[in-house]
């Protein structure tokens, strides 16, 4: 089965030649069938087969094939159903054909199948003429002769498809087409492929041929530039109208050469790059070509095919003129207009002050500005040194706000843009000066003025030259100009007199007021005394000066006069006083004194001068004394400060002299009832007669009162520590400063019951222990573990001391009511060692006590099960325990030591009390190792025993051996443990 579309007629008829071979090869087929169906039926007849037996189908059934020789029967099997093209477009006309090979000259009636659908149709071909989506499907086909029938042929799928829509590409594709290139202007058609399509272009000058699917246009015009759009046909349908492209033509863009950095004045050494930039161009691969017109040489070709060209530390030889074209596929732009690019030495900044002025005062404000000249428009960096700092400033200018003397000095500049640094530019010099303190002056310069006279008031700055000042007056009223530096007063009167002083500004910075020059109507006296009481035998000088100073004024003529009060001022002669100068005398007798001056043929006296109080130092000599007369008071205690003068019956009147906070008051004693820090210092006193105000004494030496606010907490001892039962123990109480007066009371600590701490409230006076003067107390016939505490009074009312921390006296007897046994038993342990303790006695409820090595006392253990501690050693486990029974009683305290250095020995001794004559044996243990041979044993740090044998063994123990051991091996040393000894009386209580 054939489909095929129905072609055009002009294309239905062949040439002659090809017509004649079409027939030869028919009669050729013809006539080898004959031949074959004469030899087949030949051998049918042979064999007795007859096509009379077969049925419609032309196979014979079963009892024919053996109940007698089969007849012969000729049929013919369909090749295939044959489709010229399975792809169809929606619109075309198809044609489905069948073809029987070997069943030409025959009259066949046709049957056709459409899926599941049959066509009735006698011819071999059916053609469909207008084809739609619903004509698609598997077609198949077969053919009767006679009765018979051939099989269904293999079916053919026939697809039914939308026409395509084609596009139109440009090649290039650029969309940007440029006058004098060549662009095809491409229709394709996808899935088109292997068709005989015609195509139809607009606009229509591109329709020549018909049948090309590219129109290529060899050298664009801009009357090219439009919009592109196509469609195909093939048989007798159309496509649809592509979309539109367009295509632009334009003249050829002309480049522009630009520099980057955008300087035309580059500096030697500086990186620039040389770019050429075609707008409208982008996107597209372009090839450069760049020139240079050199000075002399004309253009000259450079060695650069890409866009930029970088010029990596410019020299004269690259200064010129500057030009670029572009290229793509065979087409050139124009040459870009020139850029030129001038070279130059980097130029040398200049450094200037502004203000400009050679000094400037503390605090004014100046700005330092680095100067490039011909770099205005360059972004330059600045790099600055200068003056007594580090300056971090990138800027052209550096200012400074308010000066100070560090910022003077040298100040030098460069700059740099891209890579290139200028020079240093040469230093300018900024002088900070403290600031001017102007000069007041009187024309003419006489010290004192009458009145009636005519005086210039001048305000002189020395070093200011040059400058635009105004001037500030004292008094106000000579600010009139405020710009004057001088005060004309035509006619002085006296309420001319005064004080002038006078201060400058220029810009927004003052100077300093000048010194007051002082124009005085009636200068008055002064008059100094080099010490303010007369010495035993001694005497005291006076000096007597008018203003400015004693110097100018023995210059200016002055003589001067001397008073002392007695009922009122009398004139001092040389019987009063031994006149040493012109305004110094000495005076051996005290009182009150005044001295004035005159001068001129006509005396014209001065004011007189202040009265100055010269006493009469006596004899007596005054002692400052503490009582009591500790060394160290503390806080809340009562000391007196006395002041005492010996020798005779005079009354006196008493002056205190203190560095401390708080003064005394002008008494002989300072009782300081609750001191403190603030009464600390250095005190002394003295005396004055109170029948002569006149006669004094001398200060007296200091005493120094030391006032501590931390209240004192004495530290008791106990020893010893260790005891057997019934042995005297002996507390000491030891304060700081132990001889200033300390009595001392003795107490049992017991614990409070509820929390198990110890309490000031719970300590309970020992017998005989309230105020002893002794620092010691022996407490006999001690015979369990117990707590003492002490502390300290002293003075009137009693001061007291803290509480010391309590101190335990340990008794490791066994006693038969209630025990403390340790397992393993002994006194030193491993870390990580299970060790129990556990109380054993006639009480129900029992605590396991601890006190650590550090003085702290703990409560509880933290593994209490019943009346035994379960304890997992380290360190801390260190310190001495013990059982304490719910009504408090102690009862049989050990030592338990825990070895830190897990390669460390330990001593293996008991922990109880040894008795007199028994025989114990201590050894020296490992971790890893139970027995040691060749150890050390020591007692109390005494070398007893080296040699190959592992332990110590006493026979018979004594009181003598009593103390502290410990063992040494391979280099390292146990912790030392007490060995208790008792008696055998002691066994028997």
């Amino acid at each position: 089965m054939i489909i095929s579309r129905v072609q055009p007629c002009e294309q239905m008829f062949h040439s002659a030649d090809t017509q004649t071979l079409y027939l030869l090869e028919f009669v050729a087929l013809k006539l080898t069938n004959f031949l074959f169906m004469s030899i087949y039926l030949s051998i049918l007849t042979e064999h007795g087969y007859d096509s009379q037996d077969t049925d419609e189908s032309g196979y014979q059934s079963k009892e024919q094939r053996t109940s007698a020789p089969p007849k012969l029967t000729v049929f013919l099997q369909p090749s295939k159903t044959q489709l010229y093209s399975s792809v169809i477009y929606r619109g075309e006309t198809v044609t489905v054909r069948c073809e029987i090979q070997g069943g030409e000259g025959a009259q066949w009636t046709y049957e056709w199948s459409r899926g599941q659908s049959n066509i009735r149709s006698a011819s071999t071909e059916y053609t469909i003429s207008r084809v739609t989506e619903s004509d698609a499907g598997e077609y198949s086909c077969r053919g009767r002769r006679g009765s018979s029938w051939t099989k269904w042929s293999d079916v053919i799928t026939l697809t039914v498809l939308p026409p395509p829509k084609p596009t139109v590409t440009l090649q290039p594709s650029w969309t940007q087409i440029y006058s004098g290139e060549t662009v095809t202007v491409r229709c394709e058609i996808q899935g088109g492929e292997g068709a005989q399509w015609t195509y139809e272009w607009s606009p229509a000058k591109l329709n020549t041929p018909p049948t090309s699917n590219e129109y290529t246009i060899i050298s664009a015009t801009e009357s090219d530039s439009g919009v592109y759009s196509c469609r195909g046909r093939r048989s007798f349908s159309w496509t649809e109208w592509s979309n539109i492209i367009t295509l632009n033509v334009k003249p050829p863009p002309k480049p522009t050469v630009t520099l980057q950095p955008s300087w035309t004045q580059i500096y030697r050494g500086e990186t620039v790059t040389v770019r050429c930039e075609i707008h409208g161009g982008e996107g597209v691969q372009w090839t450069y070509e760049w020139r240079r017109n050199e000075w002399r040489q004309g253009w000259v070709k450079l060695h650069e095919t890409s866009s930029e060209y970088t010029i990596s530390r410019a020299t004269w030889s690259d200064r010129g003129g500057y030009s670029c074209r572009g290229r793509r596929g065979s087409s050139w732009t124009d040459w870009s207009d020139i850029i030129t690019m001038t070279i130059l030495s980097p130029p040398k900044p200049t450094v200037t002050l502004q203000p400009s002025w050679t000094q400037i005062n503390i605090g004014e404000t100046v700005t330092v500005r680095c100067v490039i000249q011909g770099g205005e428009r360059a972004r330059w960096t600045y790099e600055w040194r200068g003056g007594q700092k580090n300056i971090h400033e990138t800027s052209s200018e550096y200012r400074i706000s308010r000066l100070t003397e560090s910022d003077g000095g040298e100040y030098s500049c460069r700059a740099t843009r891209s890579s290139s640094w200028t020079e240093w530019s040469v230093s300018t010099t900024l002088r900070v000066t403290v600031h001017i303190k102007p000069t007041v002056t009187l024309q003419p310069p006489w010290p004192q003025i009458y009145s009636g006279e005519t005086v210039t008031v001048r305000c002189e700055i020395q070093g200011g030259e040059g400058a635009q000042w105004t001037y500030e007056w004292r008094p106000v009223k000579l600010n009139t100009p405020p710009t004057s530096n001088e005060y004309r007063i035509i006619t002085v009167t006296k309420s001319d007199s005064g004080g002038y002083s006078c201060r400058g500004k220029r810009s927004f910075s003052w100077t300093k007021w000048s010194d007051t020059l002082t124009v005085l109507s009636k200068p008055k006296a002064e008059l100094r005394a080099d010490r303010t009481a007369v010495p035993v035998g001694g005497s005291v000088t006076l000096t007597c000066s008018v203003n400015p100073s004693s110097s100018s004024s023995s210059s200016s003529g002055w003589k001067y006069y001397w008073y002392r009060y007695d009922r009122y001022y009398k004139l001092l002669t040389l019987r009063d006083a031994v006149f040493l100068s012109n305004g110094q005398i000495s005076v051996s007798e005290g009182g009150y004194y005044r001295c004035r001056g005159g001068r001129g043929e006509h005396v014209y006296y001065t004011e007189d001068s202040e009265s100055v109080r010269i006493d009469t130092t006596v004899s007596n000599r005054p002692v400052v004394t503490l009582y009591p007369n500790w060394s160290e008071i503390y806080r809340g205690e009562t000391i007196t400060v006395r002041c005492e003068i010996h020798g005779g019956d005079t009354e006196w009147d008493y002056e205190w002299e203190t560095n401390s906070i708080r003064k005394p008051p002008n008494q002989n004693e300072y009782r300081i009832r609750s001191a403190s820090s603030s009464n600390s210092g250095n005190y002394r006193c003295k005396g004055r007669m109170k029948s002569s105000q006149h006669n004094t004494t001398e200060w007296s030496d200091s005493v120094t009162l030391t006032v501590s606010d931390n209240k004192p907490r004495p530290v008791l001892t106990v020893s010893p520590s260790w005891l057997s039962p019934g042995a005297s123990v002996t507390l000491n109480c030891e304060v700081e400063h132990q001889s200033a007066g300390w009595s001392f009371y003795w107490y049992k600590a017991v614990p409070d019951l509820k929390t198990y701490n110890y309490k000031s409230s719970s300590y309970e006076l020992l017998p005989d222990g309230n105020g002893t003067a002794q620092d010691s107390y022996i407490i006999h016939g001690q015979t369990h573990t117990a707590g003492y505490v002490c502390r300290a009074g002293r003075g009137d009312p009693e001061y007291h001391t803290d509480h010391s921390q309590p101190k335990f006296v340990w008794s490791a007897d066994v006693h038969s009511a209630a025990s403390l046994t340790v397992s393993p038993d002994r006194v030193q342990h491993f870390t990580s060692d299970s060790v129990s303790l556990t109380c054993e006695g006639n009480f129900t409820e029992w605590r396991v006590r601890k006190f650590s090595e550090d003085g702290r006392l703990y409560s509880d253990c933290r593994r209490m099960t019943g009346s035994t501690c379960n304890i997992n050693t380290s360190k801390s486990d260190t310190g001495v325990y013990w059982c304490e029974s719910g009504s408090g009683e102690f009862i049989s305290a050990v030592n338990i030591t825990v070895q830190n250095d897990g390669n460390g020995p330990i001593l293996v001794s008991p922990v109880h009390p040894v008795t007199e004559g028994a025989s114990v044996s201590l050894s020296c243990s490992l971790k890893t190792q139970k027995i040691l041979s060749n150890v050390f044993f020591y007692h109390n740090d005494k070398l007893i025993q080296n040699d190959t044998r592992g332990e110590l063994k006493i026979s018979a123990v004594s009181k003598s051996d009593e103390g502290f051991y410990k063992c040494q091996s391979s280099g390292r040393e146990s912790a030392q443990s007490w060995m208790s000894v008792k008696g055998e009386q002691d066994q028997n209580i």
